[in-house]
């Protein structure tokens, strides 16, 4: 049985899924094949129900629940870091209003968070890995920042104005901020179901255990940062609860997802079961 395994072109993705890749872990009776574009292109396809397993924004489930369940392993959390609103001439929440900040795609986590958290300043969609370069350049007056120029803003010369995983751990007793989740076609049933998310466990494991040549694997995607911000990146969003979320992390769903749909940024989650 061929299934079809959808996750971004980026280090953490990639550090994650370097296990079945490298096939050092092995499915029975299952081939895996990768399929990398991302974010927002996979959560597009998630609409479709095109994959079997995929990555999306948490900000998407919402939109696939009647398709998909929410694998355990596989989720990006901050815990007390996340998306951060950056910018070279301003330096407060206040100082927006009626200002323009470039965020990173309509069904990102980061520009949920943006909807929930922040009014009165307009925000632009533009591809995530532009909106340092556009700031820079005049076009917007702020940007909302994800993947790793989350660990390169400074050394650009950009302050941080708003870190949404700070906030989220002061309104929320230090809970993890839910970024991103891997998720697992319903028409495949519990069993299968929960072999692919062990296989994934398993996966991250292979890669923790074996650092020389999963971080190495994973900076193929780092789009020219230093091993030493890779690898600081990778284990940010590669964690204990990217292992399994656990009670903790699935608290932290339904936060986002009372939040959201309180907003009516998004349409109410059934109740959510892991896998």
């Amino acid at each position: 049985m061929v299934i079809r395994i959808g996750h971004s072109p980026d280090p953490d993705d990639a550090f994650m899924f370097y296990g079945l890749a490298s096939g050092r872990v092995k499915l029975e009776n299952i081939t895996i094949e990768h399929v990398m574009e991302d974010i927002q292109s996979l959560n597009v396809r998630a609409m479709r129900g095109d994959l079997e397993v995929t990555a999306i924004s948490a900000h998407a489930f919402p939109y696939v629940a009647d398709k998909y369940w929410i694998m355990a392993t596989g989720a990006s959390m901050g815990e007390g870091y996340g998306p951060v609103i950056v910018s070279k001439k301003y330096k407060s929440l206040d100082e927006l209003k009626g200002k323009r900040v470039a965020t990173p795609g309509k069904l990102t986590t980061a520009t949920l968070l943006f909807k929930i958290f922040t009014t009165g300043i307009e925000n632009f969609d533009i591809s995530f890995d532009e909106i340092l370069g556009q700031v820079s350049e005049g076009k917007f007056d702020a940007g909302l920042i994800i993947h790793e120029g989350q660990v390169t803003y400074a050394d650009q010369g950009f302050h941080k104005i708003l870190d949404f995983g700070e906030l989220w751990a002061e309104k929320f007793d230090k809970l993890p901020l839910p970024l991103g989740l891997d998720i697992v076609r319903k028409d495949l049933g519990d069993t299968l179901a929960h072999q692919l998310s062990d296989g994934l466990k398993q996966s991250i494991h292979y890669g923790y255990t074996h650092q020389d040549d999963s971080v190495r694997y994973a900076l193929q995607y780092g789009r020219g940062i230093s091993r030493e911000l890779g690898e600081r990146f990778v284990k940010m969003y590669v964690s204990e609860l990217t292992v399994d979320m656990g009670e903790r992390g699935k608290k932290a769903l339904e936060n986002l997802y009372y939040l959201g749909a309180q907003k009516n940024l998004i349409p109410p989650v059934p109740p959510i079961v892991l896998f």
